[in-house]
């Protein structure tokens, strides 16, 4: 019986990052049949066990999926945007939970990438997208909504901002940026802030989007930007009062 000279945990992490980069460099295509449990065991000088459990971290990360049957294995996966939206947002907020960003640090970030968007966002918004930011600002509008409800559509009116631009790279990197560092950024600052203002910008952004006029489009969100760094600014300065 084949045994692993190093912890099993150690040694499927290699394999797993091994499999990894053939796949990143292309050295394997998508669609392509990975050996056998066996085939790998051998070539790696491991247990069947040991690449089992590499081959379960594979599939966690979207790398690779398992078919049944006759001709069934496991097989290199075609990634999509939808895919690994969740692990970009869950990968973004323990960044910065992990290394406790500062607030200015993390609003400086959010906003200069979401305004990488704004141009594309006038230039391409179709009617859905519009809608759903309206619908966003009408439902802020409820003077009944919870604050977490008021949260919540905050980051909703963002992500519609930023789908807006139609480029689905952009929309998988700023998958952080507005449902990551955008609810960090409510928790700090929902207390001081006025969704009365909030509000009035959302509709600044919405009706620019809605003219296709990026200018005041971005100047609302530069307005917007600097009202949440004040924010979050007056609130460390009382909590520095006790």
């Amino acid at each position: 019986m084949k045994s692993d000279p190093k912890p099993r945990r150690d040694l499927s992490t290699q394999i797993a990052h091994a499999i990894r980069d053939a796949i990143v460099e292309g050295r394997m295509i998508v669609d392509e049949r990975l050996p056998s449990e066996a085939e790998l065991a051998d070539r790696f000088g491991v247990s069947r066990p040991t690449v089992r459990e590499a081959l379960k971290r594979l599939a966690a990360q979207s790398l690779i999926r398992t078919e049944r049957g006759a001709f069934g294995g496991a097989f290199v996966n075609r990634l999509s945007y939808d895919e690994t939206h969740g692990q970009q947002i869950t990968t973004a907020t323990l960044l910065l939970s992990m290394n406790a960003v500062s607030f200015a640090t993390a609003c400086e970030a959010r906003y200069a990438l979401e305004g990488a968007c704004i141009t594309l966002a006038a230039a391409r918004r179709d009617d859905e997208h519009l809608a759903t930011m309206r619908a966003e600002i009408a439902r802020q509008s409820d003077p009944t909504l919870s604050d977490e409800g008021f949260c919540a559509s905050d980051v909703a009116f963002h992500r519609a901002l930023v789908d807006a631009a139609q480029n689905p790279v952009l929309s998988y990197q700023l998958a952080g940026a507005v449902e990551a560092m955008q609810p960090l950024m409510n928790m700090i600052t929902f207390t001081a802030r006025s969704r009365g203002a909030i509000i009035d910008l959302h509709t600044r952004i919405a009706d620019a989007i809605g003219a296709r006029d990026a200018t005041i489009a971005t100047a609302a969100l530069e307005e917007l930007a600097a009202y949440t760094l004040k924010l979050g600014k007056g609130v460390a300065a009382a909590r520095a009062r006790g």
